[in-house]
C-alpha cells in the first residue's frame, strides 16, 4: 500500500480509503451481511488500508455498528476512524452530543479520529452557524471525544469556498472524478482546500459505479492505450494523479474489489499519468457525458421515499437505457426490470422501497436530501413516461 501526506494532520494515510456505505449484502434477504462485512473490513486493514469512513445512515443504520465490531481485537488502533454528524437530524444544539455519543457507542470506541458535518450545502451550513455547532466540535475536541474536525460537501464552488474560509478545518471530503471536475467543489475547490493545508478526501471516484461500466466506444479508446488498465483503474489513477488529493474512498463489497483497488493504489502516484493517459481520460469523459441523463450517483441520501419509490434504481434504469444506445434486446431487458418494480401503493414495501416512478406523489421530501440537487419529482415523471408509457427519450432529453 502507498501512503500519502494527510494535509496538516500527522498521519500517513493510505492512498486507498474504505467507504462503508456499500458493504456486502445478504443474498436473499434485505440488509447488510454482518459476518462478510466484518471479515472484509479486517481483510482491508490487513492489506494496508488505514482510513475508514462511515456515517449514521449507511447500511440502513448498521454500518457504524458493523465497523465498531470489526475494529475490535486490536484493529481500532490501526486505523483513522471517521464518521459524520447527520445534519438533517440536527434540530437543536443538544442534538450534537445526542448523536455523537450514540455513534461512539455504535463504533465501540471512546474517540473518533475525525468527526465531519455530513453533506454540507448552503442550507445545512447555515444551520451550523445558527446553532453554533463549531463550538460543540471544539468542545468535543478538547474533551478528547474527537481529534479532528471536518465536513463532507455537496453544493457549488462559491459555497465551498465560503465554508473553507469560515473555520480552520482539518478535513474536507468532496465528490471528484474525471467527469466531475467542473461541478460541486470542482478542481478549483480541490486546489483551494489543499492550499489551506486541509486534507482532501475524495468520494465518488468512479461516479457511483458509472465509470466502471464503459460503453463500447469507451472500451475501444481504452483498448488502444499503450498502458492497459481496467475502467476502474483509469478512474482511480486520474484522482490519485492530483497532488492535492490525500485519500480516495472506495465502497468495496468483496475481497476481489479490495485486491484490485489495492493493486491500483500500489501503482498510483502524483503526476504519474503520461500525456497520452490524460488525453485518453479526456476522451472518456466526453463519451460518458453524452450518455448520462440524470446525474444520480446512487448515494441513497434521498431514501427512503415516503411513497416507496426506489429513486436511485428508477434513475439507473433510465440512464442504462440511454447508455445502452441502440434499441433491441438491452432495451427490452431494462424495461422488463423496470416493470418488476411495483406500481401499486398497496404492494409497495416502504421499509425497503420497491416502487417504480409512477408512485411518485411529488411530495418533494427528497429535494432537500439530494446532494446532486436533482429535481427528483420532475425526473421521475420523465422516467415513468419513457419506461412505463413508451415515450421516446428524445422527447425529454437532447442526446449528443
Amino acid at each position: 500500500m502507498k501512503y500519502r501526506k494527510f494535509g496538516s494532520i500527522d498521519w500517513k494515510v493510505s492512498a486507498l480509503g474504505f467507504g462503508t456505505m456499500r458493504l456486502p449484502t445478504k443474498s436473499f434477504l434485505p440488509g447488510v451481511d454482518w459476518e462478510k462485512s466484518i471479515n472484509l473490513i479486517r481483510y482491508a486493514i490487513d492489506n494496508g488500508i488505514n482510513y475508514f469512513d462511515t456515517g449514521w445512515p449507511y447500511g440502513l443504520g448498521s454500518s457504524e455498528k458493523i465497523l465498531g465490531q470489526a475494529l475490535k481485537g486490536g484493529y481500532r488502533e490501526k486505523v483513522f476512524l471517521v464518521t459524520k454528524l447527520m445534519m438533517m437530524l440536527v434540530r437543536k444544539e443538544e442534538h450534537f452530543y445526542k448523536y455523537l455519543n450514540q455513534q461512539l457507542k455504535s463504533l465501540q470506541t471512546d474517540h473518533l479520529d475525525a468527526y465531519l458535518f455530513h453533506g454540507l450545502s448552503r442550507n445545512s451550513f447555515e444551520k451550523v452557524r445558527k446553532l453554533d455547532l463549531i463550538k460543540y466540535m471544539e468542545e468535543a475536541k478538547e474533551s478528547g471525544l474527537i481529534s479532528h474536525v471536518g465536513f463532507s460537501f455537496h453544493d457549488t464552488l462559491p459555497v465551498f469556498k465560503e465554508i473553507i474560509d469560515y473555520y480552520d478545518w482539518d478535513i474536507a471530503q468532496i465528490q471528484y472524478n474525471y467527469m466531475d471536475t467542473a461541478i460541486q467543489a470542482t478542481h478549483e475547490g480541490l486546489v483551494y482546500a489543499h492550499g489551506k493545508g486541509i486534507a482532501v478526501v475524495i468520494m465518488e471516484p468512479v461516479k457511483g459505479g458509472k465509470l466502471a461500466n464503459p460503453t463500447k466506444e469507451a472500451l475501444e479508446i481504452m483498448n488502444k492505450a499503450k498502458t492497459q488498465r481496467s475502467p476502474v483503474d483509469w478512474a482511480l489513477q486520474y484522482v490519485w494523479n492530483q497532488p492535492e488529493v490525500s485519500v480516495v474512498l472506495s465502497g468495496m463489497g468483496s475481497k476481489k474489489m479490495v485486491d484490485e483497488n489495492c493493486e491500483s493504489a500500489n501503482n498510483s502516484g502524483v503526476n504519474a499519468l503520461s500525456e497520452e493517459d490524460n488525453r485518453i481520460i479526456s476522451e472518456l469523459a466526453e463519451i460518458y457525458r453524452k450518455s448520462i441523463l440524470v446525474q444520480c450517483t446512487a448515494c441513497q441520501y434521498c431514501m427512503p421515499c415516503p411513497s416507496g419509490v426506489n429513486i436511485p434504481e428508477n434513475f439507473a434504469f433510465l440512464n442504462n437505457m440511454a447508455y445502452a444506445g441502440k434499441k433491441g434486446f438491452m432495451e427490452r431487458m431494462i424495461k422488463r426490470r423496470y416493470n418488476k418494480l411495483v406500481k401499486s401503493s398497496e404492494k409497495v414495501n416502504k421499509e425497503h422501497p420497491n416502487g417504480n416512478a409512477s408512485l411518485c406523489t411529488k411530495c418533494e421530501v427528497c429535494l432537500e436530501k439530494c446532494p446532486q440537487h436533482i429535481n427528483i419529482p420532475e425526473e421521475l415523471e420523465k422516467v415513468d413516461a419513457i419506461m412505463g408509457k413508451g415515450k421516446k427519450i428524445s422527447e425529454f432529453y437532447i442526446q449528443k
